[in-house]
């Protein structure tokens, strides 16, 4: 789904705030010496900063064009070895990693299946981190979404929608329960507000990166997204806000 745009997917999805860096720093032991697992990294948002860290890392990306993109960006990095499976069929060896982590991903899969495999790639004093960029703030106003949301009204949920009228990655308790549930401890959650700022074309190339978006036929998908443009252009003066939550969550094996 998304890599039949690969490129807007690069160019479109933001970064995270430094704050999720300096937990896995120093939470987590990022740094030179880490081996990392990251999971569906997509194009490379989080996986420039480990890289940047000095770690070795492992990067489980199933999509053939987000895996080339990936390549393409990141490939000079000696340190990289993109692993071109899905999580599930990825033969990975027990107990090789000090880290694992997943940057708006984890929401594809099933807790389940996954976190179990996870506990068998940690290292015994390893640790997993995932986190989320939550487009709005549910205690801010909205303006841009009140006004785009008859658009998007009606269109499938996410698999990050959640089930208690929260994004999943923001219902602490059950992600809570989840990690411990499946053996891991020390667990703590943290939420980084800030503020994304768009132009139209910014905008645009946002939304167009949402599954609920990406997956409609082209002809509806541009039509939603060229109305998107032209409210933030009509509407905004071409320059929107959207409240940020990023939610990471940390848990010791």
């Amino acid at each position: 789904m998304f890599g039949t745009a690969a490129g807007v997917y690069a160019a479109g999805r933001p970064g995270y705030p430094e704050r999720v860096y300096e937990i896995l720093r120093d939470r987590c032991g990022l740094g030179p010496a880490s081996r990392v697992l990251e999971i569906a990294p997509g194009t490379g948002q989080a996986t420039t900063r480990l890289l940047e860290s000095g770690a070795r890392v492992v990067a489980v990306e199933p999509d053939p064009a987000l895996a080339n993109e990936l390549v393409a960006r990141l490939g000079m990095w000696p340190g990289l070895d993109v692993d071109r499976s899905t999580f599930e069929d990825a033969e990975l060896p027990p107990s090789s990693f000090d880290l694992v982590t997943a940057a708006t991903s984890f929401h594809w899969l099933d807790a389940g299946q996954a976190l179990p495999k996870i506990r068998t790639l940690l290292a015994p004093d390893g640790w997993l981190a995932l986190w989320w960029n939550e487009f709005g703030d549910p205690g801010k106003p909205d303006p841009f979404h009140e006004a785009t949301e008859p658009l998007l009204r009606g269109l499938a949920r996410g698999p990050g929608s959640g089930v208690s009228g929260l994004p999943s990655a923001l219902d602490v308790d059950a992600r809570t329960v989840e990690l411990e549930a499946h053996g891991f401890s020390d667990i703590e959650h943290e939420e980084v507000h800030w503020t994304l700022h768009l132009d139209a074309a910014q905008a645009r190339r946002l939304y167009a990166t949402f599954s609920n978006i990406a997956r409609l036929p082209n002809a509806q998908r541009e039509r939603i997204l060229d109305e998107l443009e032209r409210i933030a252009k009509t509407e905004f003066g071409g320059h929107i806000e959207r409240q940020t939550i990023t939610s990471i969550y940390t848990g010791h094996r």
